[in-house]
């Protein structure tokens, strides 16, 4: 509850575009309806005088307060707000936090979506499916690598610690430990330096891989699966193979944002090949593989280069700087702290077609943005100079107000035909 209070303070505090805009506008248009009301009552009085002989103070007065009336830009001020509170409402019903009004503005206007894949397309809750070792024990290697991932936070080294309690395995602390984000760790255990990561991480430390090892990650690559190796004193002692599930509504949310003219670009640290098949299983053709946490806001910074309006959904640690850098960030509510207080948008849940209702909810909320506007302006701009005539008495100018204000009320909070 306080962190949905907090966010709605932030949105409170961060002005749209359109707002800023408007702000601009009010800054003349203020100025404007005092000369307006002056002016009128200037002409029914010098005007009048110098006309007739007679000023007509009567008339001056109340056009005066008419032009008052008719230029009280309430409704201005209220067509922003109102849109973006029935938004975040029918938002909030299907389980989406929009954490600012910028959301509700930049986001019907993206026309790439990145999305991560570990959590954001696949559950995020990688399993092992199988331990090889090649001259050593099964359990033993297992041992190891358990050992040497026990104090990583990466979800394909709690999966291997989980794998090896689950076979009930002595797991020990190791005596050294360094993650290298992005490619794998380095341990030291009994007296043994381990070395654990993908496999383009194992050879950029000089270890060779043999031809049957490589074919044999490249066979688990197509599948899907992601293949750690295990190196043990600089020699290769095995490979553990880690699958991770689909999520159920992935691919027919890719074809959604398809149809809206959306182009979905996935990004992924995984190899080209496991990075390939899960692209072709969900029906996405463009993709980034063997990307580290660094470079994930420089790919978003890449496409922005190249004039394109990106928006990214992630759940990570390491995808906190690339949700900054997109113009929208969109973070799975299910994934970590700082991925969402990175974020312009919150899925709360796992379920990824939401990214669609909170594309279809922003389109809709800053369209109506838009049409508020628009009523206001032709209200204020009609009436004032109408009002100026003195053939507006205040108390119709009032109702006139009241009309535009009903107006913009309806027109935000109307019946929609769309169920919750």
């Amino acid at each position: 509850l306080q962190q949905v209070i907090r966010r709605v303070e932030e949105a409170r505090a961060l002005k749209p575009t359109i707002l800023i805009i408007v702000d601009k506008v009010l800054k003349i248009y203020v100025p404007a309806v005092l000369i307006f009301a002056a002016g009128a009552f200037l002409f029914w009085t010098m005007g009048e005088f110098l006309l007739t002989g007679s000023p007509d103070f009567v008339r001056g007065i109340l056009a005066t307060l008419a032009v008052f009336v008719m230029g009280y830009p309430c409704a201005l001020g209220m067509a922003m707000p109102l849109a973006i509170i029935r938004g975040g409402g029918k938002a909030a019903m299907k389980g989406i936090l929009m954490r600012s009004g910028e959301a509700f503005q930049v986001f019907p206007q993206i026309d790439i979506i990145v999305l991560d894949k570990t959590g954001t397309i696949t559950v995020g809750k990688p399993a092992v499916t199988e331990v090889l070792g090649i001259n050593i024990d099964r359990r033993q290697l297992l041992n190891i690598a358990a050992s040497a991932e026990l104090l990583s936070e990466h979800p394909v080294a709690k999966a291997i610690v989980a794998y090896a309690l689950k076979e009930k395995i002595q797991i020990k602390e190791p005596q050294q430990f360094n993650s290298i984000p992005g490619k794998g760790i380095k341990a030291r255990i009994d007296n043994q330096d381990v070395i654990i990561g993908k496999p383009s991480f194992i050879q950029e430390e000089n270890i060779p891989l043999d031809e049957d090892l490589e074919h044999t990650i490249n066979e688990y690559a197509q599948q899907g699966k992601t293949v750690v190796i295990i190196a043990i004193d600089r020699i290769v002692k095995g490979l553990i193979v880690i699958g991770d599930t689909i999520k159920e509504d992935a691919s027919r949310t890719i074809k959604a944002l398809k149809n809206l003219g959306i182009k979905p670009v996935m990004i992924t640290g995984d190899n080209m090949g496991t990075a390939k098949s899960v692209a072709r299983q969900v029906g996405i053709e463009d993709f980034f593989a063997e990307v580290t946490p660094g470079e994930k806001a420089d790919k978003i910074r890449e496409l922005q280069a190249k004039g394109h309006r990106v928006a990214m959904v992630g759940d990570g640690i390491n995808d906190a700087p690339a949700l900054v850098q997109a113009h929208t960030g969109i973070a799975m509510g299910a994934g970590t702290d700082i991925a969402i207080e990175s974020s312009d948008i919150i899925i709360m849940g796992t379920h990824l077609h939401n990214i669609i209702e909170a594309y279809k909810i922003s389109k809709e909320s800053y369209s109506k943005t838009k049409q508020n506007l628009i009523l206001a302006f032709m209200f204020n701009g009609i009436g004032v100079p109408a009002a100026t005539t003195g053939l507006v008495h205040p108390v119709w100018a009032m109702v006139a107000m009241i009309a535009s204000v009903t107006t913009v009320l309806i027109n935000s909070f109307g019946v929609s035909s769309e169920k919750p």
